[in-house]
């Protein structure tokens, strides 16, 4: 009787956890996330003799200080949103996809090559590119989707190591190919495509600045991918697939094909991103620039418990450090790198399991309790 009366509440106590207390959990998670954030920069910036006061009056202008600043936040803020919405795609099914920013470089090289040597009316040339960009990212995310379908090779390990390859092959195709080779020190090799004609560069959004019309892109694409979620049947079996494989299976769902789809909606938004940062920010491919943006993305979604609205504030925040970052370097000479540092380390201080802890907690609160109600009855 005990047994079942202990069982019960504690059962309650998940029920309650799930109405009442999420908001509590959200706010530990964030609230010491964020002074752990603000500690462990501090410590950094005071080891190289600055100011962390200093330091963060400069993030904040270099991020807002001017239209020059706010336009280069809004540069960073495209791609942020573009990748993180491709880990949601990926990550709410279930589904690791690693190779984000592989399909970013394949998207990127596409782009440059269409932009260079195809002349075209302005509106149709971007399209294509965009377009061609995207199914590039898609056909290179095919890889890892059909070799964990059809010979049960985990996602996680081949859409890594296919990051890799989009890099050294866009490499060689960059120097050897494009360049004519040579080096090794022999020299003349390129690290960068022919810049992209005129027809093919995306117009500014804000002019004057580095900000351009791949922000209203990113905010159609993860405004879609919320909508694509919350409101279609397609959406609610894509989130099945990821919640419960046998359950999605019993119900009918059509898993192979989820499975497919995540992987080409994901890599499709991946080559876009490639795409739209190759002729909006740099006119012109550059090998390795797509390095970090993967890993950015799947931060920004996991700092936005991979909510696609959600997500779209997180890279903003996270475009400002960015930005920021470089204008502390140039004032007070605190490296960017330690902001970088200290973005990551929120990434884990997030993901931290603050629900379990609490949980727990009020699990022993409610044993004790419970023994204190017994011993009074006895």
């Amino acid at each position: 009787m005990k047994n079942k009366l202990f069982s019960f509440r504690v059962k309650k106590l998940g029920k309650d956890l799930a109405q009442n207390d999420r908001l509590i959990i959200n706010a530990l998670k964030y609230g010491i996330s964020i002074v752990l954030f603000l500690l462990c920069g501090s410590v950094l910036i005071l080891l190289q003799g600055q100011s962390p006061i200093a330091a963060l009056e400069a993030i904040f202008q270099g991020a807002f200080g001017n239209k020059m600043a706010i336009g280069n936040t809004l540069r960073w803020t495209a791609p942020c949103i573009m990748t993180g919405a491709a880990a949601i795609v990926a990550f709410k099914a279930g589904v690791s996809n690693l190779g984000i920013a592989g399909q970013v470089t394949i998207g990127g090289f596409l782009a440059g090559l269409i932009g260079a040597f195809y002349e075209l009316p302005p509106l149709a040339h971007i399209t294509l590119i965009i377009v061609v960009a995207g199914v590039a990212g898609l056909l290179w995310s095919v890889v890892p989707a059909i070799l964990r379908l059809f010979f049960n090779i985990n996602e996680f390990i081949t859409s890594l190591m296919l990051n890799y390859v989009a890099n050294f092959l866009t490499q060689y195709l960059t120097q050897q190919v494009l360049a004519g080779g040579l080096d090794s020190w022999g020299y003349v090799n390129m690290e960068a495509t022919p810049t992209v004609l005129s027809s093919a560069v995306l117009p500014d959004l804000i002019h004057g600045t580095s900000a351009t019309l791949a922000v209203p892109i990113a905010l159609i694409v993860a405004i879609a991918i919320a909508f694509l979620y919350k409101y279609t049947i397609q959406g609610y079996e894509l989130k099945q697939v990821g919640e419960n494989l046998k359950f999605a299976k019993v119900g009918g769902v059509k898993v192979v094909k989820q499975f497919l789809i995540i992987f080409l909606l994901s890599g499709f938004i991946s080559g876009m991103c490639g795409g739209i940062e190759v002729i909006g920010t740099y006119k012109k491919f550059n090998t390795g620039f797509a390095d970090t943006m993967g890993w950015d993305g799947i931060s920004i979604a996991r700092i936005a418990e991979l909510n696609p609205i959600a997500l779209i504030f997180v890279s903003f925040i996270w475009a400002a450090l960015k930005a920021g970052a470089m204008q502390m370097e140039r004032v007070i000479s605190v490296n960017r790198l330690t902001v970088q540092i200290v973005q990551y380390l929120f990434v884990l201080f997030v993901s931290v399991d603050y629900e379990g802890i609490y949980l727990r907690a009020k699990e022993r609160r409610a044993k004790k309790q419970y023994r204190k109600e017994m011993e009074s009855v006895a």
